[in-house]
């Protein structure tokens, strides 16, 4: 019993050594990830739901000169009501509900007015860039032409260059709890694959070790009676 003992004792230690740290790394960005309201981290309180609008005149059909469509919805943006047109491909497309005529894709400027419209911080904008629908930035992984507009406490909002529509926001801590959220799940690339041969490699580990613990409690503790019994 004692080389059976000491042998799960030995398991026990190395199997310490290789989750020790990763078990740490759990713990500490669980930590981080907890640390404020996940509503804060979100910035929801960040943006206005958009105005209500009235329309002078019914709605004319957007011209699309015969191109197929997806979808058609009336929506609301800083320049007025707005035809959103969704193409096969899932693109979008603005058109203007009073003649039906096309829109050309957003500006900077109309990304700009997007977002000061319906802001309610107190920072200022400081840039409006093109994001590559080819190569997204990673805190907006989508594959979509938009906007990036930057404020100056680090806030950035993305604003979709078809439809208008404000697609995503992300505070300063949004990203580092991004970064955290990555760390946790053991995919830094994507950090959106909990299910990888790390986090599940070392979760197995991690089991057998509680297992390990789990076995030798008993026998510790009989092992300590037999020591305090008298001999006869």
């Amino acid at each position: 019993m004692g080389a059976v003992r000491s042998r799960l004792r030995r398991w026990h230690v190395w199997l310490g050594w290789i989750v020790g740290l990763p078990i740490l790394l759990w713990v500490v960005t669980g930590l981080v990830m907890v640390a404020k309201p996940i509503e804060e981290v979100r910035g929801e309180g960040l943006l206005s739901e958009p105005k209500p609008m009235r329309m002078a005149t019914p709605p004319a059909i957007p011209r699309i000169d015969g191109v197929a469509i997806k979808g058609l919805t009336l929506e609301r943006r800083a320049a007025g009501i707005r035809w959103v047109v969704t193409l096969p491909d899932g693109s979008t497309r603005l058109a203007d509900p009073a003649n039906g005529a096309m829109l050309p894709p957003l500006s900077a400027a109309d990304a700009v007015r997007e977002v000061t419209a319906r802001y309610m911080g107190a920072a200022k904008v400081q840039s409006a860039t093109r994001t590559d629908p080819k190569s997204p930035p990673m805190e907006l992984r989508r594959p979509i032409a938009a906007w990036r507009v930057a404020m100056d406490d680090g806030t950035h909002f993305y604003v979709d260059g078809g439809s208008g529509a404000i697609v995503a926001r992300r505070t300063g801590w949004w990203r580092f709890y991004d970064l955290m959220w990555g760390i946790h799940i053991m995919d830094l690339k994507t950090r959106e694959d909990a299910h990888n041969p790390l986090t599940i490699g070392f979760a197995i580990v991690a089991l057998a070790l509680s297992i390990l613990a789990l076995i030798q409690l008993p026998l510790t503790i009989r092992r300590r009676r037999q020591r305090k019994e008298p001999s006869t």
